[in-house]
Parts: C-alpha cells; sequence; structure tokens
C-alpha cells in the first residue's frame, strides 16, 4: 500500500489529495512563510514535514513515528535538508502526544495507520482531548480518515472531536461523500473559527477537488454515532 510520496526536488508537490488538503489548510491558518509550529502524529515519508520546512522554514516541527525501520528508510533514501527544525520521536503517537508541551502549537497533525486502519487509541476523546492540550488558543487539528458511505467510522471520528472542539469539519473529494466509492477524509477541529471560505476555495481548485462540510453537516454525519473513549479502545 502506498503510504507516502515524495518529490525531493519539490517538496511543495503533494501528489496524494489528502495530504494536499493538509498542507491547503495550513496555509489557510497564517500568512505565507509565517511559522506554524507543527506535531505530527505518524510519519510516513515526512512529505507533511518537508512541505512545511519548505513554505513556512521558521516552524519548529515534531515528529512521532512507530516505525523505527521506515525513518531509518527515509533518512538513508530522501535525506532531509540541512539545518532543518525538525525532531523525530521513534514511539508510539499517542505516548508522544500526550508528554509535549501544553498549549505550544499551532497544528497537530494525525495521519497514523496501521493495517489500513487508525488504532483505536489514537481516535479516542482522550487523544482529543491531549491534542487540545498541545494546542495554541487558534491551533487546529488535523486528522486523515479513510471511510465510504454510511461513514461509521467518521461519524464515530465526528462524534468524539465533537466532544472537544467547537468547530469542525470535514474536506473530501464529492464522489466519496456521495458514497460512490472509498476515499480519504481530511477532518479538521478547532477551538476558535476554522477559515472554511478560503479552504474551501483552495480545495475546490487543486487537482483533486474537495468538498468542504461545515459544522452543521458534521453534525449531522456524527448523529446517532457514540463518541470512543480509552475504556472502549482496542489496543493494536
Amino acid at each position: 500500500m502506498e503510504t507516502s510520496h515524495v518529490d525531493l526536488e519539490d517538496p511543495r508537490f503533494l501528489a496524494f489529495e489528502y495530504v494536499r488538503w493538509f498542507g491547503d489548510v495550513i496555509d489557510c491558518l497564517a500568512p505565507a512563510a509565517a511559522p506554524l509550529d507543527t506535531v505530527h502524529l505518524g510519519g510516513g515519508g515526512l512529505t507533511l514535514a518537508r512541505y512545511v520546512m519548505a513554505t513556512r522554514p521558521s516552524s519548529s516541527q515534531l515528529v512521532f513515528e512507530v516505525d523505527a525501520a521506515l525513518i531509518d528508510l527515509v533518512r538513508r533514501t530522501m535525506p532531509l535538508p540541512k539545518g532543518r527544525r525538525l525532531r523525530i520521536r521513534i514511539g508510539d503517537a499517542g505516548t508522544g502526544l500526550a508528554g509535549v508541551r501544553e498549549h505550544a502549537w499551532d497544528v497537530v497533525v494525525r495521519d497514523a495507520f496501521r493495517d489500513a486502519i487508525v488504532p483505536d487509541h489514537l481516535r479516542t476523546v482522550e487523544c482529543a482531548a491531549a491534542a487540545k492540550r498541545a494546542l495554541r488558543p487558534a491551533g487546529v487539528y488535523l486528522m486523515n480518515v479513510a471511510d465510504r458511505s454510511p461513514f461509521v467510522a467518521t461519524g464515530v471520528e465526528l462524534a468524539t472531536v465533537l466532544e472537544v472542539f467547537g468547530d469542525v469539519a470535514v474536506i473530501s473529494e464529492p464522489a466519496v461523500l456521495r458514497g460512490r466509492r472509498h476515499g480519504n477524509l481530511v477532518l479538521l477541529a478547532s477551538n476558535s473559527p476554522l477559515p472554511l471560505d478560503a479552504v474551501a476555495r483552495r480545495v475546490a481548485d487543486g487537482g483533486v477537488q474537495g468538498r468542504v462540510r461545515d459544522l452543521a453537516e458534521v453534525k449531522a454525519m456524527a448523529r446517532g454515532h457514540r463518541p470512543l473513549r480509552d475504556a472502549d479502545a482496542v489496543r493494536r
């Protein structure tokens, strides 16, 4: 399964649609080149971290990746720029998130999968609360979900983050949102108003057009689903 696409000549190029949407959201959170300190839960090929380095070089970044062999491969075959403000920690992302400095980060990105499924302990109310503690007041929590109609996994995820954050939105392709196929959905959550007009314009203008569902539509998608808590999570 493809998990990352890295262009060593142009780290601004984001091939996967959901990573492009991550980049679009980040681009809308602050003026061009302004730093956005970012925590990554799951690193992969460090595609998004490289994008932030290229577009906002004074940003501090922290990556948690459980797969040490993958990071070793990345370091050997896809070397990172010198002078970077990026730290990589090998280990569980949930444990790492719980230990980061409080209210010190602008963005937390969750893009962690095991056997094509987000581990349960990264989908809980407690994990979302840890993301909230890590974020500054206007910070944004971004999550990648792979799902299809009737969006059971997404409904649980949305019910969960709605327990913690006041403004939540979803980005995906119209075909996925209409139930025509399986695909990625990017969830955005913040306790400050999300810049959805700017995000909607950006995601509609890419190679793979995205559509934004706002808080009212998110609440409809979450209806009937129970938030997931640590007590109910299955450790994978």
